[in-house]
């Protein structure tokens, strides 16, 4: 991960986002198994066994540098309803381009991935992802002054995409066979992305709707 980009946390009216950790276990598996059938498309842990691996592997991925797994927070409910993170957070590599350049300099990302979302499905469809991401996109933009922000879902969650779209974001295209999917599957995935021109005007957007 270049630079310092650890997150003490972004809070909202509807979500508080916090650095997720192992005191974390047992909300999450709360959250995982209060009704599975929307987690089809979505690799989300079943039992203590599975949640405590899957937080332990999200936060060598963080010591790693690769990712910043976060913890999301239902503010009006005071109780954790699911998990987000920020991925691939690198900067691009210009030094073969243009020795000597300034853009060799910049420590923070040039495009921040945002994945691995999953949430109870009692706040699916509630303001609780829309400012969740509101949230993740104004620090990766106006933060770290990324150039893209990029999301990926399995190309089969119709329910994924539209949600995705409702953000602003524009399908970039399918990846064939990208990879293992939650089910089994072979999984295409659908890549869409938001550029840093685009998002002022979306910004506005969405605040705006959280307003309404």
């Amino acid at each position: 991960m270049a630079g310092n980009l650890w997150l003490d946390g972004l809070v909202g009216t509807f979500v508080h986002l916090a650095p997720l950790g192992l005191e974390h276990v047992d909300g999450l598996l709360d959250a995982a198994t209060e009704d599975r059938s929307t987690f089809a498309f979505a690799p989300v842990p079943w039992d203590r066994a599975s949640m405590t691996v899957y937080v332990e592997r999200a936060l060598a991925k963080r010591e790693e540098g690769e990712q910043l797994p976060l913890v999301t927070y239902s503010r009006p409910e005071r109780r954790i309803v699911g998990s987000t993170r920020f991925y691939d957070l690198h900067p691009w590599d210009w030094s073969s381009l243009f020795p000597g350049s300034s853009l060799q300099q910049r420590s923070n990302p040039d495009v921040a991935g945002i994945g691995y979302t999953w949430l109870r499905p009692s706040v699916q469809r509630t303001p609780i992802n829309t400012e969740a991401k509101l949230l993740m996109m104004t620090h990766a933009f106006e933060q770290w002054q990324v150039r893209a922000v990029r999301l990926k879902t399995d190309a089969r969650n119709h329910r994924s995409r539209a949600a995705i779209q409702r953000l602003g974001c524009i399908l970039d295209g399918v990846i064939r066979a990208d990879r293992p999917g939650a089910d089994g599957a072979v999984r295409d995935s659908a890549v869409f992305s938001m550029l840093a021109t685009e998002w002022p005007a979306h910004r506005d957007r969405l605040l705006a709707r959280l307003a309404s």
